[in-house]
């Protein structure tokens, strides 16, 4: 579950994508260096930028509006369907075990976890989680060791009926148990797990214990009743496109600060227009034109910028007509001008960001390295060469055939951003110079998780936004051929048996040499095209605290609020 794929529009995202991650900031990057440039207004923040405030300095009241992209259809954050947007709504009413700051360092959250020790016997790891007594979901079914045990048997792959969005480190764990009380929960490893702070940051009812309820139980439902935490759900109403929560009465940590959160799904452009109307109180403005118009409003705001965990990317589907030849695909990757396409996306943000070259990890961590250079470099003759080689040749209207067929890919676009349709037109104009028609099939955001749970586009736009800055462990949730997040559907059967070999890796240092040697090989089956990262930049009504771009930030929820 620690990656999770949204909408990577090219417009402002909605804050609710942003608070997962949107789009993060190449390490070497510039912003703000322009005499009068609009990003003069605010400074890109390596560890985030969302006013931290203490709860003494924040009022007890009010009330916070944000949109957001969809209510996904998928609404268990653990199901492989789930998509950043299910997280965001999920983190309101379910136990928060893990906090992270913005620069990513991990700490146990009080009102739930009382101690975690970190020994090794006999050579496997062995943690204890020591649990507040207190803590007790909606329902009244303690959270106790059962609900971690639960939560790795529904996550460690063993039964396949379940479709979890990721096995990995769970399939690690040889098991859980009772420790000294129903309180302590004892996680032993099999061997050494360099990323274990990684795991259980959220917890899965007991109840949710067979495939049927895990798979299906939450479609379109949030079941309030198997919650935890300072909110609890007033309004779930899909259709409508609006969710709401209000204080828990059976919370037992620190009142929260917000009366209400309220959610509404709303279409980029009407994002920044109800932000200037006073309808949200937060709002994405990655792009000039929304920018302006939140620079516009002068004091009234707060820009808030920060590098983001999140790679923006075109995914090919090998599955599709036309794209199942791994040479077409190569062909059509090596047309793609991704360094055009950088600068549509950061047009008028006075930004620039060397191309990123990993999905695993970012440019601003250490360990980084560009592995997609070698396989993916810009070459449109190469290009050629390739649908040459696999038999494709130039019809008189320039586009290629074979067998009488015209080599023509989908490209399914969401939203109404104009930037987004302008990278849209560029890549049409790309594929063109190849000799390959793309058409263009415009659809709704709200149509995103249509498109990903059924594969339903040749080509798609899409982000992997990172829940933590473990990005290594989860190398296997990117790329294993029959992953729920690798939707190019592309992989071998060596390569996860390889991908398997490097997460036995006893350290951290090791497994991330394995990772930059192995995502070079991964690459090259060409499904999966890292495009941008780029600054996250946030504006919010001034006084909104614990809120904005938050780099690796999880904060508690309870802590959110209005300064005094």
């Amino acid at each position: 579950m620690k990656k999770k794929f949204r909408l990577a529009a090219l417009a402002a995202l909605s804050v609710a994508a942003l608070s997962l991650g949107a789009c993060s900031q190449s390490g070497d990057s510039q912003a703000g260096s322009g005499a009068g440039s609009p990003s003069q207004a605010f400074e890109i923040k390596p560890a985030g930028s969302y006013n931290p405030l203490e709860r003494d300095q924040i009022k007890d009241g009010g009330e916070l509006t944000l949109s957001t992209t969809e209510i996904s259809e998928q609404q268990n954050r653990f199901h492989g369907n789930s998509t950043a947007y299910t997280s965001d709504l999920s983190r309101w009413f379910n136990p928060q075990i893990a906090l992270f700051d913005g620069a990513g360092t991990f700490q146990a959250n009080p009102n739930y976890i009382t101690n975690i020790s970190e020994e090794t016997i006999d050579g496997n790891l062995v943690l204890k989680f020591d649990i507040v007594e207190k803590a007790t979901y909606n329902d009244g079914t303690p959270i106790d060791w059962r609900a971690f045990e639960n939560t790795w048997k529904m996550n460690n792959g063993e039964n396949p009926a379940v479709v979890p969005s990721s096995t990995d480190g769970y399939e690690r764990i040889t098991s859980v148990t009772r420790g000294d009380s129903d309180k302590q929960a004892v996680v032993t490893f099999k061997g050494a797990y360099p990323w274990w702070q990684g795991l259980f940051n959220a917890l899965l009812h007991p109840a949710v214990n067979d495939a049927a309820t895990f798979n299906e139980g939450f479609i379109n439902k949030v079941h309030p009743e198997w919650g935890a935490g300072p909110y609890k759900v007033e309004t779930f109403d899909p259709k409508s496109g609006t969710v709401s929560f209000i204080p828990n009465e059976k919370w037992w940590g620190p009142a929260p600060k917000l009366d209400k959160v309220t959610y509404r799904v709303m279409e980029s452009q009407a994002t920044i227009n109800a932000f200037q109307n006073g309808e949200i109180d937060a709002a994405g403005v990655g792009n000039k034109d929304n920018l302006a118009k939140a620079l516009k409003m002068g004091d009234k705001i707060d820009i808030r910028a920060a590098v983001t965990p999140a790679n923006s990317l075109i995914v090919l589907n090998s599955a599709a007509p036309n794209l199942g030849d791994k040479k077409v695909r190569e062909a059509i990757v090596r047309g793609i001008n991704r360094a055009q396409i950088s600068e549509i996306r950061f047009n008028g943000l006075d930004y620039r960001e060397e191309l990123p070259g990993s999905l695993t990890l970012y440019s601003f961590q250490t360990g980084y390295q560009d592995n997609f250079k070698e396989a993916g470099s810009f070459d449109p003759e190469v290009s050629k060469k390739l649908l040459d080689e696999a038999g494709w040749t130039a019809g008189a209207d320039g586009i290629r055939e074979k067998d009488g067929q015209k080599l023509s890919i989908r490209y399914t676009l969401l939203g109404d951003s104009p930037l987004s349709k302008a990278f849209a037109s560029a890549l049409q104009k790309m594929m063109k110079d190849i000799g390959v028609e793309l058409t263009i099939e415009e659809r709704p955001s709200s149509d995103f998780s249509k498109v990903t749970s059924k594969n339903d586009f040749d080509l798609f736009f899409m982000g992997f936004s990172s829940s933590d800055p473990f990005g290594v462990a989860y190398f296997g949730q990117t790329w294993n051929s029959d992953s729920e997040l690798n939707r190019s559907g592309t992989g071998t059967p060596e390569l996860d048996a390889k991908i398997a070999q490097l997460q036995s890796l006893p350290t951290a240092e090791e497994q991330i040499a394995a990772a930059n040697k192995l995502e070079k090989e991964a690459f090259a089956q060409y499904g999966l095209v890292p495009m941008y990262n780029g600054p996250s930049i946030v504006a919010v009504k001034n006084g909104l605290a614990n809120v904005g771009a938050l780099a690796f930030a999880h904060l508690p929820v309870e802590n959110i609020g209005w300064a005094k």
